[in-house]
């Protein structure tokens, strides 16, 4: 049953693309979308009772490809599937052709194939193949700017995979095997110094995929989610949910090399990223834009949460992967709506969103509030978990990340106010869209009023959330609004600092250069520990 997850997106990929009918092809792909997500809820519970195996071929051992859910993979299995299905319910109505159609769903295979299997070098034609179904989609106007940002993305992640590639092979000099757990056990009875090399190899192109690293974020590289010429729906999936795809495998690397793994490196590598990403949002004009270096900021939050020794901040972050993928995804989704209504995405010449389009505005505001962790919305519950596990030493940078995304959204949230210019009509917004986008906004509000039984039903743990904790950082939330009101009204627009970022605009040389600088660091610091 667990191949079916790989398989049937790439038949519904055929499948759209074959049917001459289009209208009937979309409402069954629709709904063996839905199945697929019920049946990911299905296997989640049977995960719940103890990890699924399956080993394709029936080869005993390692010989065979061995595919296996545990509470982590059956998570993101939802995850993906529900991402998807909502994707799909926006883009239904749309005149989208078969090739959009076919590589979408052949991207949410590949997905899918990553959180299963679990032997190296598949994960390594696995992630190849979704960069080059990404380019494409990226591409997929052909314009000028989304054929540089999509060759550019392609040529980058192809650098970055040759880390993984060199990584696997060495490990596989190693220990003989590629099968994750096989690597696990046979890693302990080796020398650590021999494990230094694979593990800097294969987290170096993992962090990439993850925009983890520091240095490459001051770059067009993350540029390319946000390309003029990507659907939104595409935006929305690279941001929401394929970045998890890299904190996935981090997750999973780090406890194959437990024996060399350093969270107190990755720790200070997630507090600069979340605190670049807010710095490089803010200097963004480009709806997109601002929301893509967004992401970069929470995924160094979610770093950050999962380096942290708390045993809350871990769960906090794992928490916090689903919230993000929930509000980002809604937001991006949203901003397609606005940008397509005002056919700009300068978020200085948008406004009055509230006024001529309140379904969409309901939504962007269920999820800026639940992005930015305010009381009662699903971010608030995540956060406040992160926090609690974080000593003082760390509490004091992971409040400034969230008040660094508290002032990108109060910017953000201008669109909702004001009146549009004149002669600005109002255009008639699919019923589709309306509902995706309003289902993901009810979640995030859902996440954080059901936030302790959400934390029990996804990853079986009893996590209490304190009152008076909550208490207190409801209090710090409130701190950091009217900060980042005051921020924003007094420093943005004057800050030639902010503008100064924007500028940055580094080349594919460059890119590679920084590549192998985190290499290097990640190399050295590791060398030093152990």
């Amino acid at each position: 049953m667990l191949s079916l997850f790989a398989t049937v997106p790439m038949i519904i990929a055929v499948f759209l693309y074959i049917l001459p009918y289009k209208k009937l092809a979309r409402a069954l792909a629709a709904a063996a979308q839905a199945a697929l997500t019920l049946c990911a809820f299905y296997v989640f519970f049977q995960a719940n009772n103890g990890d699924i195996v399956a080993r394709v071929g029936n080869y005993e051992n390692v010989l065979g490809v061995t595919l296996r859910v545990d509470t982590l993979s059956s998570v993101f299995l939802i995850l993906t599937a529900f991402i998807f299905l909502i994707v799909t319910l926006y883009c239904v109505s749309e005149r989208r052709s078969r090739l959009f159609w076919f590589f979408l769903f052949i991207w949410e295979g590949l997905l899918n194939g990553i959180f299963l299997s679990r032997d190296l070098f598949n994960i390594f034609v696995l992630l190849e193949a979704a960069t080059v179904v990404v380019s494409v989609l990226l591409m997929y106007n052909r314009g000028k700017r989304s054929m540089y940002d999509g060759m550019l993305y392609l040529m980058v992640n192809t650098v970055a995979m040759q880390f993984f590639l060199f990584g696997v092979g060495y490990i596989y000099k190693l220990t003989g095997v590629l099968d994750m757990d096989a690597i696990s056990q046979a890693a302990a009875s080796l020398d650590k110094a021999a494990l230094i090399l694979p593990f800097s190899l294969i987290m170096t192109a993992v962090c990439l995929k993850g925009k983890c690293a520091v240095a490459p974020l001051f770059s067009r590289f993350p540029k390319a989610h946000g390309t003029p010429g990507a659907h939104a729906a595409i935006s929305a999936i690279l941001s929401g949910l394929y970045v998890k795809c890299a904190i996935f495998l981090f997750i999973r690397f780090a406890d194959v090399f437990q024996e060399v793994h350093v969270p107190g490196f990755f720790l200070i590598i997630g507090i600069m990223t979340g605190i670049a990403g807010f710095m490089l949002a803010l200097s963004q004009t480009d709806i997109m834009l601002i929301l893509v270096y967004s992401t970069v900021s929470q995924v160094g939050l979610i770093m950050a949460g999962l380096s942290a020794p708390g045993a809350y901040s871990t769960m906090g972050a794992m928490y916090h992967i689903v919230n993000h993928a929930l509000c980002k995804t809604a937001l991006f989704l949203c901003a397609g709506v606005i940008a397509d209504a005002y056919g700009v995405r300068d978020i200085r010449a948008v406004r009055g969103v509230w006024r001529q389009y309140p379904g969409v505005a309901i939504a962007m505001i269920l999820a800026v509030l639940g992005i930015t962790g305010a009381p009662f919305f699903n971010g608030s519950v995540s956060k406040y978990f992160i926090l609690s596990g974080a000593d003082l030493l760390v509490s004091g940078p992971l409040i400034l990340i969230n008040l660094g995304t508290i002032t990108v959204f109060i910017r953000y949230s201008a669109m909702l106010f004001g009146r549009p210019e004149e002669g600005t009509t109002a255009v008639k917004i699919d019923r589709y869209k309306q509902t995706a986008v309003l289902i993901l906004g009810a979640l995030c509000l859902a996440g954080g009023v059901l936030g302790e039984l959400s934390v029990r039903f996804l990853f079986n743990v009893d996590a209490r959330v304190d009152p008076a904790g909550y208490l207190e950082k409801t209090a710090i939330f409130l701190l950091c609004g009217l900060a980042g009101y005051a921020i924003h009204k007094y420093c943005i627009h004057k800050s030639a600092f902010l503008k100064r970022i924007r500028s940055i605009d580094l080349g594919f040389r460059w890119i590679c250069a920084a590549i192998g600088l985190f290499f290097a660091a990640t190399l050295i610091v590791t060398s030093v520990v152990y």
